[in-house]
């Protein structure tokens, strides 16, 4: 007889794929995590976000080039970067 598999909460999600919980609910809601309510609660078939986390990362891999960078993340570095030297010339 063939074992059935179990459904998990999101903590459980978030600690199969090593982000926060936080992020669980956020790619549920932006990206179509695979998530089934019960009531109030999400539960979740690790077969069905291990199938979509393997689908995404192909999609990724053919829309963006290796070596390209999100230029909306670029411009947070460059400005991280000028508010440390301008610190450091101020504590200087």
């Amino acid at each position: 007889m063939a074992t059935e598999e179990r459904w998990v909460g999101v903590e459980d999600v978030a600690t199969h794929l090593g982000v926060a919980k936080d992020s669980v609910y956020r790619w549920i809601d932006e990206k179509g995590l695979p998530a089934h309510r019960v009531g109030r609660l999400f539960r979740f078939k690790l077969s069905e976000i291990d199938e979509w986390v393997r689908h995404d990362s192909q999609q990724e891999a053919v829309s963006k080039p290796v070596g390209s960078r999100n230029p909306s993340r670029s411009g947070k570095n460059s400005s991280q970067s000028k508010v440390r030297a301008k610190k450091k010339a101020k504590d200087e």
